[in-house]
């Protein structure tokens, strides 16, 4: 009888063993639950919050917890937006064509022309360097180089290439281009560089013996390879250009406009209601632009 009970404990322990053990897609998804929790914390919660109050009423006073599309319809409707998205989309626009043609050639220069490790990575350095400092005082360099009593200016009017200063160099779309290209090159630097250097060189060699030149191996084999982290570089620099207000302001000298100073503009008037509707339609916009970029490039393997 004792063995017969050994037996039948023995059995349930068994059962309750098997029991207890977890599928791998199961153990998969508690593995994940710590990043799902910080992820939904910090991520989804906010986004969540804001679109709750993008539908809430306001006045000067306060913030009144409602379900209304006025904030939609207002920001939707009105012609100033339609403009405003048009002016951001073109800094986007021009910004990214100048960070890509810049940060592939400097990539390029440091992937294919350095040959020493050490001295690639000794200059890929020194193009961070400018990253020690804030944005705001790499930005505002500009201003003394830019101004009308600046750098630029009294150099051309001693060496008599113009009789009066250029008035557009500070102060306009001009300048708000430029600061923004030498603020987020870098982002389009480091993914290009990353894919250039896992390039087979071989494949070079292979093209030169196929009787291919040098444009036609660049143009054939290294910007084909180079497209997933060109693909990365351009989301960085699209996110964060929709995303600033700082420069537009400081470098427009308040002339130009972009949707998230317009954000900015509605949150210093305590219109918040009203600013996350445009937050909820500046978020749409740009993963429409990330979601467009993806399904041209397939960037998974740069992850």
């Amino acid at each position: 009888m004792a063995t017969i009970a050994t037996a039948t404990e023995d059995g349930k322990q068994s059962a309750g063993r098997r029991a207890l053990r977890l599928s791998p897609s199961a153990i998969s998804y508690l593995q994940a639950t710590p990043l799902i929790g910080i992820l939904g914390f910090f991520f989804l919660l906010p986004i969540a919050m804001i679109s709750v109050v993008s539908f809430w009423d306001y006045d000067f006073a306060g913030l009144y917890p409602d379900f209304l599309t006025m904030n939609y319809t207002d920001t939707l409707g009105s012609w100033v937006t339609w403009k405003t998205y048009l002016n951001t989309l073109k800094f986007t626009a021009l910004v990214w064509g100048l960070t890509l043609v810049i940060g592939f050639w400097v990539a390029y220069f440091l992937a294919f022309h350095i040959r020493k490790t050490s001295t690639q990575m000794i200059l890929f350095l020194v193009c961070t360097v400018p990253f020690m400092t804030s944005n705001i005082i790499r930005m505002i360099s500009w201003i003394p180089v830019l101004g009308r009593n600046g750098l630029v200016n009294s150099t051309l009017i001693e060496m008599g290439v113009i009789p009066q200063p250029i008035e557009w160099l500070l102060y306009s779309d001009f300048a708000v281009v430029l600061a923004m290209v030498h603020l987020y090159t870098l982002f389009m630097v480091t993914p290009i560089f990353n894919t250039l250097m896992r390039i087979d060189r071989s494949l070079f060699e292979a093209a030169r013996d196929a009787g291919a030149s040098g444009w036609q191996v660049l143009w054939n084999v290294v910007i084909p390879l180079a497209k997933p982290g060109m693909a990365i570089g351009t989301i960085f620099v699209v996110t964060l250009v929709m995303a600033d207000f700082s420069t537009v302001q400081v470098m427009s000298g308040g002339q130009s406009a972009s949707v998230a100073l317009m954000m900015k503009n509605q949150m210093s008037l305590l219109q918040y209601p009203a600013a996350a509707a445009n937050a909820v339609v500046l978020l749409g916009v740009v993963l429409l632009m990330v979601t467009a970029i993806l399904r041209v490039v397939d960037i998974r393997k740069e992850l």
